[in-house]
C-alpha cells in the first residue's frame, strides 16, 4: 500500500516502514498480540512531533495508513489523521527526555505477571546478569537495576505525569523503561534500533527472573 502523497504522512514513509516491520516482528515474538501495544519515533524536535500507531490496529499487520502524527500534547498535527492510541502521552513524556528518539510498548506475558507479583514492592530487580550489557550506558553484569512498577489506571494524565516526574527525578531518574501492573512494558532508545534492542534485553532479563523464581 502506498502513502498518498497529499498525506500528512508523505513525508515519514521510511519511519512507517520500519515501524511496520518493528510491530511485526514483535507479534512474531509473541509480545504484542492483536491490538495490544503501540510505538513511535521522534520526528521533529522543535517543535516535538511523535510518528505513533494509531488506536486500534493489528501491530502484527500495520499498513501505511495505521499512524498518525501528533504534537507535544499528543493532538493530531493536521486534521484527518486516525485516532491515536489512548495512551499517547506516555510517548510524548519519554520524548522530551534528551536522546530519546523512539518509544517502544508491549504486553509481554512476563512483563504481565511480574509487574503484578511484584506490584506492592514497587520495581522489579535485575542484577548480575551479562545481558544488562546490553542496556544502554550499563557497561558490567556487576549492576543492579530496578525496574519501577506503576498502576494501570485509565486516567493517562495522571500517569503520564507520575512518569514525567520520575524520568526528571534529579538524584535517581527513571532509566531504560518500566512496568505498568498487569499491562506490560515502556522503553525507548535513542533511534528505533536501540529501542527493539532494548525491548529484547528486557524481555530475556524478565524471562530468567519469572524463570529463576519458578525454581526456587
Amino acid at each position: 500500500m502506498t502513502t498518498d502523497v497529499a498525506s500528512p504522512l508523505a513525508p515519514y514513509t521510511s519511519q512507517i516502514d520500519a515501524l511496520c516491520e518493528t510491530g511485526h516482528w514483535l507479534w512474531q515474538r509473541g509480545f504484542s498480540l492483536g491490538t495490544s501495544s503501540n510505538y513511535s519515533v521522534v520526528v521533529n524536535r522543535n517543535p516535538l512531533q511523535l510518528l505513533l500507531t494509531a488506536s486500534g490496529k493489528d501491530k502484527g499487520h500495520l499498513t501505511r495508513s495505521d499512524f498518525v502524527v501528533v504534537d507535544d500534547q499528543g493532538k493530531p498535527t493536521s486534521p484527518g489523521q486516525p485516532k491515536s492510541s489512548a495512551e499517547t502521552l506516555l510517548h510524548t513524556v519519554a520524548a522530551e527526555q534528551p536522546g530519546v528518539g523512539a518509544i517502544l510498548h508491549t504486553h509481554s506475558v512476563y512483563s504481565t505477571i511480574l509487574s503484578d507479583l511484584f506490584f506492592e514492592q514497587g520495581y522489579v530487580e535485575i542484577s548480575g546478569y551479562e545481558m544488562l550489557k546490553g542496556l544502554a550506558g550499563v557497561t558490567t553484569h556487576e549492576h543492579t537495576w530496578r525496574m519501577e512498577i506503576f498502576e494501570n489506571t485509565q486516567d493517562i494524565s495522571q500517569l503520564a505525569a507520575k512518569v514525567r516526574q520520575r524520568l526528571n527525578d534529579p538524584t535517581k531518574p527513571l532509566t531504560h523503561g518500566y512496568l505498568i501492573r498487569k499491562h506490560g512494558l515502556y522503553t525507548w532508545g535513542v533511534d528505533l534500533a536501540e529501542a527493539r534492542r532494548h525491548i529484547e534485553i528486557i524481555e530475556f532479563l524478565l524471562e530468567c527472573t519469572y524463570r529463576r523464581r519458578m525454581l526456587g
